[in-house]
């Protein structure tokens, strides 16, 4: 719709996790090298943060980098039984008749496990809002397949993402079995506030944005008010932004200012911060 109008090649601020748009921020960053490091040794990773903070973009680099060089078993959906867990994880695996019985299951996941190994692409289970996983029995499931092992290292590796109640959940005793065996855990915090400039910058020259030709796309101003309305969040960041191009876009607009940011603030219902009135009062 506004492509053209701004002269981008792609939209900048799309609401899919596309690894070509991930701005490796420093916590960024530290979480994909903490994730890569816990799927090379065979760890379980736990990943927590906010809603919005960009975890499932990073799962989906993560799968782009590991390439041929693992077999990535990715569930999205873990709003499963235990039995229907592990039949994901199965056919995953690329078992061709998964099991009823969770005790076959897990027997024909050992042996998927065994030939992924002997192919030289050993197996990691990512299971993205981990929070959502039914009671305690879908834990002890992943917490058995970790059995799974050779003297020198585990078959499986599991790195769990999800929501702060995910952290809060594994802390419960009767977790006490998995939590004890969770090698790694990050916690994705909101982006500080130079950051957020250089998310944005970085996704405006992926969608084809050249500054030195043409100048900054937004005015200081403009950045500003992105900076504090979206608290650092990237899923904020991504709808203020991408709602401020509709608006600038329905105004002719070359360059986005402060008001086109405001008046998307307001059509997403983004709440500013009131405005400290700092006239003196004389009586």
């Amino acid at each position: 719709m506004y492509l053209d109008h701004y002269g981008f090649s792609a939209k900048p601020f799309s609401k899919t996790p596309d690894p070509r748009f991930l701005y490796e921020a420093r916590g960024h960053a530290e979480a994909l090298a903490r994730m890569q490091y816990a799927v090379e040794e065979r760890e379980i990773m736990v990943l927590t943060g906010e809603i919005g903070s960009g975890k499932t973009t990073l799962t989906r680099a993560l799968i782009d980098r590991l390439g041929e060089s693992a077999t990535v078993v990715l569930i999205v959906n873990p709003h499963l039984t235990p039995t229907q867990l592990l039949r994901a994880i199965a056919a995953g695996l690329k078992t061709e008749h998964p099991a009823r019985s969770r005790h076959d299951l897990r027997s024909q996941i050992n042996a998927a496990l065994y030939e992924c190994d002997r192919a030289g692409r050993p197996a990691v289970a990512i299971i993205d809002e981990a929070q959502l996983l039914p009671g305690r029995e879908a834990f002890e499931e992943l917490r058995l397949l970790t059995n799974f092992q050779y003297d020198h290292a585990n078959l499986l590796s599991i790195v769990l993402v999800g929501q702060p109640e995910l952290g809060r959940r594994l802390a419960h005793p009767g977790l006490a079995a998995l939590s004890q065996r969770i090698g790694m855990r990050y916690h994705l915090g909101p982006l500080p506030a130079e950051e957020v400039e250089r998310y944005i910058d970085y996704r405006l020259r992926v969608a084809g944005w050249d500054p030195g030709a043409r100048g900054p796309f937004w005015d200081e101003d403009a950045l500003a008010a992105l900076v504090e309305l979206s608290r650092g969040i990237p899923r904020i960041i991504n709808a203020l932004a991408s709602t401020a191009l509709l608006v600038g876009y329905g105004r002719e607009a070359r360059r986005i200012d402060r008001s086109i940011v405001l008046e998307a603030a307001d059509e997403l219902a983004i709440r500013r911060k009131p405005v400290e009135n700092r006239e003196s009062v004389n009586g």
